[in-house]
C-alpha cells in the first residue's frame, strides 16, 4: 500500500512537472513570436521613433493618455456633469448593446440561474437602462436572444420590452415616440428550447441578419422621429463577451458603423486556467467548452473594434495581451504615431479604454442599527423581517454573530470550497461569526449542471465533514429583488461580504456590498485590485491559499475598530462608481470614434431635392454610383456583339481583358458617369434601372468553389434548369459569388456560353469587389459598385499590408530541401481590394491560421483565404467577405435574405462556414469540392460543426449525381418559389 501511494505521488508530481514544463514552453513560443512579429512592424514603419515610442514596459502604459494610477478618473461635481448635459443638447444618437446569451429581461433578473446568467446580464441591463437616461442619447437597444420554451418563464419570449430609467433626476433626455432604453429580443437558434451559450456559435448569422433587419427598420421609425426623413443609425454597435463581438463584427460590418467590445472573460485566459489545473486536456476542453471557436471570434472582435472597454487596468495587462491582435507595447508606438500624424502603414490597434461599471445607489439606504435592534422591533410586530432573513436564519443557530457573506453560483472558478475549509478549519472564526452561501436557485441538485452540482456536493460534504450544521447557511431559492436584503442583514450583524474567486474580471457584487455598508475580502486576482484602490474598504487574499482566506476575514470581524473603518470608507467612495459618470465616459468614448458610414447612406447636402437614401427606397441609377467599365476586346471603342464574337480568341480576349481590369485596377481610370435621380416608378427609363436585382423576388446565390471550370459549369447549367421558368419570367435573380476576380470570371462566362446578362450581379475576388452585369453588355459588360470599396476599405492595409505579404511569401520554403519559394504574388490578378498569391505546393505552405497569427501580430488586419483547394490565397479587407457581400446587397438594394438561395459544395475555399447559416436557404451540393475538405479544415483550429447546424430547416443537401429535378424538389422541400 504505501508503495503503490509512493508510486501514485511521484506520477502526479510527474505529470504537474509535464504540465509546468509545456506551459512554459507555450509561453517563451508566444514571447518570441510576439517580440518578432513586433520588429518587423517597427522596421516597417520606417520614420525615426519619438522618445515616447520606445518604452517597452507594459506596467506603465496608460489608455490613450489617460492615467490609471490611483483612483480611476470619473466625475466629481455636479457642475462638471452639469457642463456634460450642456454639451449634448441638440444630439439625438442611436446605440445597440448586444448580449445574447443567458436570459436577459429588465425586472426580477434570475441571476445565478445558470451559468450564462450572471454578472454579465446585470451589467448589460444596468448600462442600456442608464445610457437611455443620458443626454443626447434618444434611443438605446440592447439585442438579445428571443426564447420560446416552456423550460424558461414567457416573459423571454416577448419581442420587445423598455427599460424605464431607475432615477431620472438632474439628466435631460430626448422624450419622443421610440425614445429610451429597449430589450430588443431576436428569435434566432432552436426555437423552442434554451441553450447554453456553447452551443450558440453555429447560429450567429442567424441573429446577425435578423439583427441587421431590426436595425434597419429602427433606422428608418427614428428618421422619421428626428431624422428629417433620413434614416438615424446607431453611433456604434458595442458587443458583450466573444458571441456578441463575434455578432457585432459582422453587423458593425454590415452597417459600416464603429464597433465597441467588451470581453467580460475571456476564453485565453479561461484556457490557460483550465490547463494549468490539469484535469482536462485541450481536446477535452475545446470539447466542452468551443474554446477556440470563441478564441477565434474573440480576435476577430479585436479586428473589428474601435475601442475595448475593460472593467480594469488588470484585463488589459494580463488577459488582452494574450491574444494575437493586440500588444499593448505595439498599441503604444501606433498610437504616437497617430498623434504626431506619422503613417503606421497600413498598421491598426484598437484602442483601450477602462471604464468600472456603474451602479444605481439612490435606492439603498445603509442603516446604522444591529441585529438586537432589528430583533426587538420584530417582536414588537412594527417591522417583520424580510422572508429572505428568515430563511437564511433558519439555517443559524446564532443568528446574531457577523455574517460572512459569499454571492456567487456554484462554479468552480468561484473557488467556494475553498472558502468553507478555511471556515471549516478555523475554530476561531466559526466561534465569532457565521458563513452564507447564497448559490443561486435550485429545486434539485440531480437537475443541476454536472459541474455546478460536483461544487455543491464537495460544499456539502465540508459541511459534514466539519460539523458546520447551524453555522452555515444555504439556501435554496432567493428572488433578485431579495439581494439588497441579504446585504443588509450581513451589514446588520456587522459581517463581511467575500469573493474568493481564482480570477474576478471586475466583481460588481463588491460595490453592490460596499454601497450597503459590508466591508469586503476578496481576491488578489482581477478587477476587486482597482475597486478596493478606490473604495479602500477590505482586504485582499491569495485564493490559493486557505490560510490567507481565514486570517483575513478573522482579522476584519475581531477588530471593530478595521471593521467600522472599512464600511466607512467604502460608503464615503461609493459614488465614484455611479451609472451617470460611467456613461459620461463612456460617451466620451464613443465621441472619438470616426464615422464610417458611407456617401448613400448620408444626406447629400449639395441636392436638397435629392431623394432618400433609404436602403428599401428607390436610389440612383447604378451610373451615378458605380464607374462603367468599357472593354475593346478587338480595338474598336464602340465594342459591339459582333466585334466581342468575331474576336473569340481565348487567349487575345483574356490579355485584352486583363490589360482593362488591371488599368481601371491601378486608378488609371478616373472616368464616373452621373446622370441625375431616376424617376422612381419608371423602371425602364433611358439606361435602365439598376440593379436587376432589387426587382426580384427570389435571388439564387451559387457560390460553388470548384476549382475546376467544368465542374462549376455543370452546377450552373442544373440551377438554371431547375427555376427555367421563374427565370424566363423574371422572378428569379443569379449572383455568381467567387474567390475568381472580373477577369477570371469573364472568362468562365465566355468559355462556358454563358452572357453576363445571365447573372445580375458577381462577388468577386472572395468579396474583395462587387460587380453587376450592364444592360449595355455589348460595350460595358459589368458596372463596379464603388460605394462597396468606400464599405469595406476600414482598416485596409493597403501596400503596408502587401509588403508584409510579399515577405511571408518569400519566406514560406519547404525545410530541409533547397532553397525555393512556394508561394509567388499574382499581379495580375491582384486589386485594389484583394492582394492574390499563387500556391505552387499547397502541402508544405503553413495553413491560413497560422497566416492570420503571423498578420495580427503585426497589427495588420484583413481576411486571408485560402480558395481553388488550397492553390490560391486571397487576402481581402476585414469587413469584406462573400457572405458579407450579401448582406450589404440587403443594405444597400433592399434584397430580401429569406427569399434568398445560395448554392455550395459539400465543402469548399476557407470562407466556406460563412456561407452557411443566417436566414437565407442553403443547397449543400454532395459531390460537389469534397476533395477540398482535408486541406481546408487545416486551416481552422475548431471543427465545423462548432459554427454550422446542419440540422437547420434552411439546409438541404443533394445527393451525388443530383439532376435539376431533384433541385426542384429542394426547393419544394424548403418551401421555396411559393407564388
Amino acid at each position: 500500500m504505501m508503495r503503490g501511494s509512493l508510486n501514485d505521488w511521484n506520477l502526479i508530481t510527474y505529470l504537474c512537472v509535464m504540465l509546468e514544463s509545456e506551459e512554459a514552453q507555450r509561453m517563451n513560443k508566444r514571447r518570441l513570436e510576439r517580440e518578432r512579429g513586433r520588429k518587423e512592424a517597427v522596421d516597417d514603419m520606417s520614420e525615426d521613433l519619438s522618445e515616447g515610442e520606445k518604452g517597452d514596459a507594459v506596467g506603465d502604459l496608460s489608455s490613450h493618455g489617460e492615467s490609471n494610477r490611483g483612483r480611476l478618473p470619473r466625475i466629481s461635481s455636479v457642475d462638471t456633469l452639469e457642463a456634460w448635459v450642456n454639451q449634448q443638447k441638440g444630439k439625438q444618437l442611436y446605440i445597440v448593446l448586444i448580449s445574447i446569451h443567458g436570459l436577459i429581461r429588465g425586472e426580477n433578473m434570475e441571476l445565478g440561474r445558470d451559468s450564462d446568467t450572471g454578472g454579465q446580464v446585470k451589467y448589460v441591463v444596468e448600462l442600456a437602462r442608464a445610457l437611455g437616461s443620458m443626454p443626447g442619447v434618444y434611443r438605446v437597444d440592447l439585442l438579445t436572444r428571443q426564447v420560446s420554451s416552456p423550460e424558461v418563464d414567457w416573459s423571454y419570449g416577448e419581442p420587445t420590452e423598455m427599460l424605464p430609467p431607475r432615477n431620472s433626476e438632474g439628466l435631460v433626455n430626448e422624450t419622443g415616440e421610440s425614445s429610451g432604453a429597449y430589450i430588443i429580443r431576436i428569435p434566432f437558434g432552436p426555437k423552442d428550447k434554451y441553450i447554453p451559450k456553447e452551443l450558440l456559435w453555429p447560429h450567429i448569422p442567424e441573429f446577425v441578419d435578423g439583427a441587421l433587419n431590426h436595425v434597419i427598420q429602427m433606422s428608418k421609425v427614428l428618421g422619421e422621429q428626428i431624422g428629417n426623413e433620413y434614416p438615424v443609425w446607431p453611433v456604434a454597435i458595442h458587443g458583450h463577451y466573444a458571441d456578441a463581438g463575434d455578432s457585432a463584427a459582422l453587423l458593425s460590418g454590415a452597417l459600416n458603423v464603429p464597433m465597441i467590445l467588451t470581453g467580460h472573460s475571456l476564453g485565453r485566459d479561461k484556457l490557460e486556467q483550465l490547463l494549468r489545473q490539469g484535469r482536462l486536456s485541450r481536446d477535452e476542453i475545446n470539447s466542452t467548452f468551443k474554446i477556440m471557436r470563441r478564441i477565434e471570434a474573440e480576435e476577430l472582435s479585436l479586428d473589428a473594434s474601435e475601442i475595448v472597454i475593460t472593467s480594469t487596468r488588470q484585463e488589459i495587462d494580463e488577459q488582452w495581451r494574450l491574444y494575437d491582435g493586440f500588444d499593448p507595447i505595439l498599441e503604444r508606438k501606433l498610437r504616437a504615431r497617430i498623434k504626431r500624424n506619422v503613417s503606421c502603414y497600413g498598421r491598426f490597434m484598437p484602442r483601450t479604454a477602462v471604464i468600472p461599471p456603474g451602479m444605481e445607489f439612490n435606492h439603498i439606504t445603509p442603516h446604522d442599527g444591529d441585529m438586537d435592534t432589528e430583533t426587538e422591533a420584530s417582536e414588537g410586530g412594527k417591522s417583520p423581517d424580510p422572508p429572505i432573513w428568515v430563511e437564511i436564519m433558519r439555517f443559524l443557530s446564532n443568528p446574531r454573530k457577523p455574517m460572512i457573506l459569499a454571492l456567487a453560483r456554484p462554479d468552480q472558478k468561484k473557488n467556494l470550497t475553498t472558502l468553507v475549509k478555511a471556515f471549516g478549519e478555523c475554530r476561531p472564526l466559526r466561534e465569532l461569526a457565521n458563513l452564507t452561501l447564497i448559490m443561486g436557485n435550485r429545486d434539485n441538485i440531480d437537475e443541476m449542471s454536472s459541474s455546478n452540482a460536483s461544487v455543491l456536493l464537495s460544499i456539502l460534504k465540508i459541511i459534514d465533514k466539519y460539523d458546520l450544521y447551524g453555522q452555515v447557511a444555504y439556501p435554496k431559492h432567493h428572488k433578485q429583488v431579495e439581494v439588497p436584503e441579504i446585504y443588509r442583514l450581513a451589514a446588520k450583524t456587522k459581517g463581511v461580504f467575500i469573493n474568493p474567486a481564482f480570477i474576478e474580471p471586475f466583481g460588481l457584487t463588491l460595490i453592490e456590498a460596499a454601497a450597503h455598508g459590508l466591508p469586503i475580502v476578496a481576491t488578489k486576482n482581477g478587477g476587486p485590485v482597482d475597486i478596493h484602490r478606490v473604495l479602500d474598504n477590505g482586504l485582499l487574499i491569495d485564493p490559493h491559499d486557505q490560510q490567507s482566506i481565514a486570517d483575513a476575514l478573522l482579522k476584519l470581524v475581531a477588530d471593530k475598530h478595521l471593521w467600522a473603518k472599512c464600511r466607512a470608507n467604502g460608503l464615503k467612495n461609493i459614488h465614484l462608481f455611479s451609472w451617470p459618470e460611467h456613461c459620461k465616459t463612456y460617451l466620451t468614448k464613443i465621441a472619438s470614434c470616426k464615422p464610417r458610414q458611407p456617401r448613400w447612406l448620408q444626406k447629400d447636402d449639395d441636392d436638397e431635392n435629392s431623394e432618400s437614401d433609404s436602403p428599401s427606397d428607390s436610389l440612383r441609377d447604378i451610373h451615378d454610383i458605380s464607374l462603367n467599365l468599357k472593354f475593346s476586346f478587338d480595338g474598336d471603342k464602340n465594342g459591339s456583339r459582333e466585334n466581342m464574337n468575331d474576336s473569340l480568341n481565348p487567349e487575345v480576349q483574356k490579355s485584352k481583358l486583363e490589360n482593362a481590369v488591371l488599368t481601371w485596377s491601378r486608378g488609371s481610370v478616373k472616368s464616373v458617369q452621373k446622370s441625375g435621380t431616376m424617376d422612381k416608378g419608371n423602371q425602364n427609363s433611358a439606361g435602365g434601372k439598376f440593379p436587376l436585382l432589387r426587382r426580384r423576388k427570389y435571388m439564387f446565390v451559387i457560390a460553388v468553389d470548384c476549382h475546376e471550370g467544368d465542374g462549376l459549369s455543370e452546377c450552373v447549367r442544373k440551377i438554371f434548369a431547375a427555376v427555367e421558368k421563374e427565370r424566363t419570367e423574371g422572378s428569379v435573380g443569379f449572383i455568381l459569388n467567387t474567390s475568381f476576380n472580373i477577369t477570371e470570371t469573364y472568362s468562365f462566362l465566355i468559355s462556358n456560353g454563358f452572357n453576363p446578362t445571365d447573372f445580375d450581379a458577381f462577388i468577386c475576388n472572395s468579396g474583395g469587389d462587387l460587380y453587376y452585369s450592364s444592360f449595355h453588355s455589348e460595350e460595358n459588360p459589368f458596372v463596379v459598385d464603388l460605394y462597396y470599396h468606400s464599405h469595406i476599405e476600414y482598416r485596409w492595409g493597403g501596400e503596408g499590408l502587401r509588403k508584409t505579404l510579399v515577405r511571408w511569401a518569400s519566406t514560406a520554403e519547404k525545410k530541409g530541401e533547397r532553397e525555393e519559394h512556394h508561394v509567388v504574388e499574382d499581379e495580375e490578378t491582384s486589386a485594389d481590394y484583394c492582394y492574390s498569391f499563387k500556391v505552387q505546393e499547397p502541402g508544405v505552405v503553413p495553413p491560413a491560421k497560422e497566416l492570420r497569427k503571423l498578420l495580427r501580430i503585426q497589427a495588420l488586419r484583413c481576411h486571408v483565404i485560402y480558395c481553388r483547394n488550397g492553390c490560391k490565397i486571397n487576402a481581402i479587407p476585414v469587413l469584406a467577405s462573400r457572405s458579407q457581400a450579401l448582406r450589404y446587397l440587403y443594405l444597400r438594394w433592399g434584397m430580401d435574405l429569406s427569399k434568398v438561395v445560395v448554392f455550395v459544395g459539400e465543402s469548399g475555399d476557407s470562407d466556406y462556414e460563412g456561407l452557411l447559416g443566417g436566414v437565407h436557404k442553403s443547397v449543400v451540393l454532395k459531390g460537389v469540392c469534397s476533395s477540398t475538405s482535408n486541406q481546408l479544415h487545416a486551416n481552422r483550429s475548431y471543427p465545423l460543426s462548432d459554427v454550422i447546424f446542419y440540422d437547420s430547416p434552411n439546409i438541404i443537401s443533394m445527393p451525388e449525381g443530383y439532376s435539376s429535378s431533384d433541385l426542384r424538389a429542394s426547393l419544394d422541400e424548403l418551401r421555396f418559389l411559393k407564388f
